[in-house]
């Protein structure tokens, strides 16, 4: 089976992490700029100050009566290097409430300056998340001041993402009113997937909507990316007539692509028939993915349903993932599949038995390579698999080289020193 394309996303699950516990932060009140989406402000600092006066400020107090007043709060300089000290605490738990404790001291003025120290102090891997809670903790309070630093310091979407992703928990259609406004041009939108994200869970209409209304792209795939697993959640029957009822045709591949290997893992055979009913890329991409599942869970049905198809480029994709999956376990108990449907047996079907078989019966491996038509990838594969054959018992391979005379190009590939 192909390797499935794995996206890192370790940075989304630390925003959604950053604007899950944004919310259990005790913060002052919002500003009016959660109000106003519609940019005009000179400084971030400016757009807090100006959205703070006396009777917001009273509330605030009264909101949170036991927060220290102005004038005994600590000075900035001593609030920085509690920070500094916090951020290089060595227990995680230890840290992260400290943080939150920090975070909720900080009055609505104090935070670009929060922010910019945390910055200072190098950003690894570890304190993406913390960062996160920072950001999102001051989109609570003012998410244009947030969105104004964010974009004349960072060179990352990590920030403005994690910004616009909190906002949108908190009013989706301030939000979403930014996004727009803040976009130029007829490309997609990058700041839209981030608030789609927000919104998948909690209104997935509205995420939908905001998704099918996006042209093809990097963001709407990113996008794309974010709701379906919201879409998987709701069953197999649910996630397909979701994805049927995109009307675009490349957006409900990329969905049909996405949600098949996920709907094979608890029914190969619905999953299967779907595809087949609905003849897409997905269907010649996923195809020996959803029977590689399927043999692995019923061989004899995955076997059967095979059988039952016409000669074809179905049955071609089918038996490549039938294959896969018995080579690991069963060589030649793949090679006799091979053999019994030579007429579906393509050059990808012969690649999937070699890689899986080499491991543990190289010889075999080998000795199918010859099945593949296109001589550049047949040269390929011979190269490729005999070189680690050589390397991993180089007498039983010269043994096998000595008896198989192989093209000139691939024996000076592997006479090239290495």
């Amino acid at each position: 089976m192909k390797p499935t394309s794995l996206t890192i996303i370790a940075a989304i699950v630390l925003i959604g992490a950053g604007g899950f516990m944004a919310g259990r932060i005790s913060s002052p009140h919002a500003s009016a700029a959660t109000q106003e989406a519609t940019p005009g402000r000179k400084s971030s600092r400016e757009s807090s100050t100006s959205s703070r006066d006396a009777a917001s400020e009273s509330a605030r107090k009264s909101a949170h009566p036991d927060r220290p007043t102005r004038s005994s709060v600590e000075s900035s300089t001593d609030r920085l290097s509690r920070l500094v000290s916090i951020v290089r605490g060595e227990n995680l738990l230890d840290r992260n409430r400290a943080l939150l404790a920090f975070i909720d001291q900080l009055a609505p003025g104090d935070f670009e300056a929060a922010v910019a120290h945390f910055r200072s102090l190098g950003i690894t891997e570890s304190r993406f998340g913390e960062y996160a809670l920072l950001l999102s903790a001051w989109t609570k309070n003012d998410p244009l001041a947030a969105l104004a630093y964010a974009k004349a310091n960072t060179s990352s979407p990590f920030a403005t993402n994690t910004i616009l992703s909190s906002w949108a928990s908190i009013d989706p259609e301030a939000a979403i009113r930014w996004a727009e406004t803040n976009h130029v041009g007829d490309s997609a939108n990058p700041y839209l997937p981030a608030i789609i994200r927000s919104l998948a869970g909690a209104d997935p209409a509205r995420a939908t909507q905001l998704l099918t209304g996006m042209p093809r792209s990097v963001e709407r795939g990113r996008a794309l990316d974010a709701v379906m697993p919201h879409v998987l959640a709701q069953g197999g029957d649910a996630a397909r007539a979701w994805i049927m009822a995109l009307t675009d045709d490349s957006l409900r591949n990329g969905a049909m692509m996405t949600a098949a290997e996920s709907l094979a893992a608890t029914d190969p055979a619905g999953t299967a028939a779907w595809l087949i009913a609905n003849p897409s890329q997905a269907t010649q991409q996923r195809m020996d993915d959803v029977y590689s599942v399927w043999a692995e869970k019923d061989a004899l049905a995955a076997v059967s349903s095979l059988t039952a198809m016409p000669s074809g480029e179905n049955r071609s994709n089918a038996l490549r993932g039938v294959v896969a999956s018995m080579s690991i376990k069963d060589p030649n108990a793949a090679l006799s599949m091979m053999n019994r449907f030579p007429n579906d047996v393509n050059d990808q079907v012969v690649q999937q038995f070699v890689w899986h078989t080499l491991g543990s019966e190289p010889a075999m491996a080998v000795n199918q390579i010859a099945r593949i038509a296109d001589e550049e990838q047949r040269n390929t594969a011979y190269t490729k698999t005999i070189g680690t054959w050589l390397q991993k018992d180089a007498a039983a391979a010269t043994a096998w080289l000595q008896a198989h005379p192989l093209p000139p190009a691939v024996q000076a590939q592997l006479n090239k020193p290495r």
